[in-house]
């Protein structure tokens, strides 16, 4: 009848989806058994061989029952979502779980226990029945099969011609094989950590070689500006008084020397000293035309910025607080000249997504200021700074201008001015216009190296070099005078560890100009607190 109930108990365990695999015995009962075996080894005839007469031995003196020994704990396995059935013969009192967050314990009935697997992981079970006997398990709660089985069929369709292997060990999956790229890889580590802890040791394909991008811009302007200047002053000293007249400056003569000052440049100066009569004529045109084309090209890899200037940079001084409450004077420095700053991405469209911002400047002493004799050019500047995308070898206009400006200036003395003819010379009359053209177009374009032994562009050197004095290239020499190199074979693929830091480096933050402060404009340093050391100027007086 034991027996019956043991194989219903293992039958009962099977179809919850656990298993039995030890069943633990009782101390008391591990001493009664022993006792029983150490009796039936005595020799049965014992007794019987005794001579008539002599009377029977008294029996041997029974062995004492050994101290309970540690019950050696059993084995119990059940899955997540699974309940496992305890049967004792005698009322259950107690039942303890080492980790409540693995496995919890339900009382059915006086003699019954049900284990549920809550969470992967082992952990230890005791159940103390009614004669004070313990009951120690080892338990462990394993992962469902059937989640195992339902992530390889996600990763076998969304990854068909890849090779991914997942396992589960001891609460974690282990994630092998090889995919195309770190994408691949990520999607299925998110795939494979829905049952639980993943250690990624995906390999990934070698990649390939990235797109380089070259982009040619082309910053073309045209300025053009005319004018007129035309008015007559008049200086007498007739009368024993010195009298001006005239739409600028009075014209006064200095008496303690020849010199007769004059406030701006005049074109003719009439002097008749026997009528003291002095005559000032301002007539001059002006025409100028400033025309600008620059064309830089720059190479660069796909998601990386390269950056170009041709040009230079000029010094300006800076006040900076000294010791003392003395200031002192630094001195920085401002690019100039023709800059290009740009950022390709090749997208997945087969497009280049451009971040650009070329930029012309040049020095104007027209602006210039002067500071504790310090002469600081100002700066003409065009520049543009825009997101465009297009296909390799289209072109964009991503700038134009066209400003006019016209501006007229007259001047007059009141009444004398309106007489005909004579009116004329009264008046003061100033003519500009001017006109700015501005045109900047890019285009990119995706390239590859020239092959080995093509022919590389080269200037034209209008002036004939010196003939080389030692008659050698000035190159390391190549692979017929050192021999072949040893060339390591071509891994097909590499560690995810050896992709992914490229790919998850920190995002390319563009710069229209590496030196641009953060508050100041594009290309220039002025906003931004000086670095450099005290010039010898010293301390300001």
């Amino acid at each position: 009848m034991l027996r019956i109930r043991e194989i219903a108990a293992v039958l009962m365990m099977g179809a919850c989806g656990s298993l039995l695999y030890h069943q633990p015995v009782r101390a008391d009962q591990a001493a009664q058994q022993q006792q029983q075996e150490q009796q039936q080894e005595q020799p049965p005839q014992q007794a019987q061989n005794a001579p008539p007469s002599q009377e029977a031995a008294p029996p041997e003196p029974t062995p004492q029952a050994q101290p309970e020994a540690p019950a050696t704990p059993g084995k119990l396995i059940v899955t997540i979502g699974k309940s496992l059935l305890i049967d004792s013969p005698l009322n259950i009192t107690r039942v303890t779980i080492a980790n409540g967050s693995v496995a919890e314990a339900v009382a059915v009935n006086p003699k019954e226990v049900l284990i549920n697997g809550t969470a992967v992981g082992e952990t230890s079970l005791i159940v103390w029945q009614q004669n004070g006997t313990r009951l120690v398990y080892d338990l462990t709660v394993r992962m469902s099969g059937v989640r195992l089985e339902a992530v390889r069929q996600q990763l076998s369709r969304d990854f068909p011609a890849d090779d991914i292997n997942v396992t589960y060990e001891n609460d974690t999956a282990f994630v092998r094989g090889t995919v195309k790229d770190v994408t691949a890889a990520e999607r299925a580590v998110a795939i494979a950590s829905t049952l639980g802890k993943v250690i990624n040791l995906l390999r990934v394909e070698v990649p390939p070689v990235a797109p380089q991008v070259l982009l040619k811009v082309r910053f073309a302007s045209v300025d053009r500006s005319a004018s007129l200047d035309a008015g007559i002053n008049f200086f007498t000293g007739a009368f024993n008084q010195q009298t001006a007249i005239g739409t600028g400056s009075a014209i006064y003569p200095d008496p303690q020397s020849p010199k007769i000052p004059v406030s701006q440049a005049v074109n003719i100066l009439m002097i008749r000293p026997d009528i003291n009569l002095i005559a000032e004529l301002q007539a001059l045109q002006a025409k100028r035309v400033l025309e600008l084309l620059a064309e830089p090209n720059v190479l660069a890899i796909s998601g990386e910025q390269a950056s170009l200037l041709a040009g230079g940079e000029f010094p300006f001084p800076v006040v900076q607080p000294g010791s003392g409450g003395a200031a002192a004077i630094s001195i920085m420095w401002r690019e100039y000249g023709v800059r290009l700053n740009f950022l390709p991405n090749v997208t997945a469209r087969g497009t280049i997504r451009l971040k650009v911002a070329p930029e012309v400047s040049a020095l104007d002493y027209t602006n210039a200021v002067t500071v504790n004799g310090f002469t600081v050019p100002g700066l003409s500047s065009r520049r543009v700074q825009t997101d465009v995308e297009l296909d390799s070898g289209q072109s964009f206009v991503i700038a134009g201008l066209l400003d006019n400006q016209a501006r007229d200036s007259l001047s007059k003395v009141p009444g004398i001015a309106n007489i005909p003819l004579i009116g004329n010379l009264f008046k003061q009359k100033s003519i500009s216009r001017s006109n700015s053209e501005l045109l900047v177009i890019i285009t990119p374009e995706v390239v590859r190296p020239i092959p080995q032994d093509q022919t590389v562009p080269d200037l034209k050197y209008p002036v004939t070099w010196l003939p080389s004095n030692t008659g050698l290239p000035m190159r390391h020499p190549g692979m017929d005078k050192t021999g072949p190199v040893p060339v390591k074979p071509a891994a097909t693929s590499l560690p995810f560890e050896e992709v992914v830091p490229r790919k998850e480096a920190p995002p390319v933050t563009f710069q229209p100009n590496p030196g641009m402060a953060p508050n100041g404009n594009p290309g220039s340093m002025i906003g931004t607190p000086p670095t450099a050391a005290p010039s010898p100027a010293g301390p300001i007086k």
